[in-house]
């Protein structure tokens, strides 16, 4: 019996559609906890979030401030969640207002920044004055409940993939939420593990947000996901989302990743269009020949196909894009958010024929995928 997802609005003020909108744009596709009724974002209020992610109406209506939203909206959201993930360390004070406000309306707080809002002491009294409840997504767990790497992972004698990138804000998470839903539409069934705070909001059963953890813990957290995962839930395969990218010279994420969940091969994802790191205009792109000789030079897995994100590209250059990457690199490509997940479904089934035992995975089926 499914549980009724809660109503959020999500405040994603000039980030929406943007890199550091991230988590915003996340929810606004997916969510299995949440039922989200709108975002604040004064540049582009009064279209529709849908349409401006992906060409597509969703009917989540975009509003210019917390009380158009409720003016308009035909009951207070049950949620006002923090949609944007920017590299500042605090918020500033007019946003600190607007939660602060959101309580008074009797909205629960949910918060993915690594400033814990929590443990805040105005935060803190506000919510109990107002009976609400705050959530700090990134909140590692304590000590005692932490774990370090044990070589169990051996044990796991199914796929483990991850979708790895070049860069941060590159569609990881979209590609390995995509994939997560095509093959359990196909009757595979399989398991997406988190690693980031906008995957736990979503839904994701397994998985810790790596970033917000004491290094010693990592790889251990990593390891730990994929086994519960394993043992709890018996998939036929288990998809590990990326953080970041192994060439990238501010995070280690992927380097944990690629440790704890000691991957059978990797879904790299990738901007073609994109000319500089995310948050980094001094740092060009790595090519993606640099990022794969990487991948494979400090693990034991390969790249196994090759997913894009199609931003700042026409249709036309998208197209040409994948075809010269089939060609040049031998790996198959696609963007899963143009073109559908078939050919991340096909490279799978043809890699581990375990997957394809009861021919779930062949060409009549195959076609019955979502393409958008």
């Amino acid at each position: 019996m499914s549980i009724a997802r809660k109503t959020a609005l999500v405040y994603c003020e000039n980030q929406f559609g943007l890199m550091d909108g991230k988590t915003a744009g996340g929810l606004v596709r997916h969510s299995e906890i949440y039922h989200i009724v709108g975002v604040i974002d004064s540049s582009l209020a009064g279209k529709d979030a849908g349409e401006e992610l992906d060409n597509q109406k969703n009917y989540i209506p975009i509003f210019a401030n917390l009380q158009s939203a409720l003016d308009r909206l035909p009951d207070v959201p049950d949620c006002y969640i923090y949609g944007k993930a920017p590299l500042d360390a605090t918020i500033p004070a007019e946003e600190r207002a607007l939660i602060l406000e959101a309580m008074t309306k009797g909205m629960d707080i949910i918060n993915g920044l690594h400033q814990f809002f929590s443990d805040d002491s105005e935060f803190i009294e506000m919510a109990a004055n107002c009976e609400i409840e705050i959530k700090d997504i990134r909140k590692p767990p304590k000590l005692k409940d932490l774990h370090v790497f044990t070589g169990q992972i051996s044990k796991v004698n199914i796929p483990v993939i991850a979708v790895l990138g070049t860069d941060c804000a590159c569609g990881k998470m979209t590609t390995a939420v995509e994939l997560n839903k095509a093959l359990n539409h196909l009757g595979i069934k399989s398991v997406l593990v988190a690693t980031g705070q906008t995957s736990l909001m979503q839904g994701a059963r397994y998985g810790v947000s790596i970033d917000a953890l004491v290094s010693q813990f990592v790889i251990g957290e990593i390891e730990n996901a994929v086994l519960q995962a394993f043992e709890r839930e018996s998939p036929d395969i288990i998809l590990v989302e990326g953080q970041s990218a192994v060439s990238h010279p501010a995070f280690m994420s992927s380097v944990g990743i690629l440790k704890g969940s000691m991957p059978d091969g990797i879904i790299l994802q990738h901007p073609p269009g994109r000319k500089f790191r995310c948050d980094f205009p001094q740092l060009p792109m790595p090519t993606i020949e640099s990022e794969i000789l990487l991948i494979e030079a400090i693990s034991q897995s390969q790249v196994i196909a090759i997913a894009l994100s199609h931003e700042n590209m026409t249709e036309t250059e998208i197209k040409k894009t994948i075809e010269g990457y089939e060609n040049r690199l031998q790996l198959p490509t696609t963007d899963v958010l143009t073109c559908g997940c078939k050919k991340l479904v096909r490279t799978l089934g043809n890699r581990f024929p375990s997957l394809d035992r009861q021919n779930k995975l062949n060409s009549q089926i195959i076609p019955l995928l979502t393409t958008k």
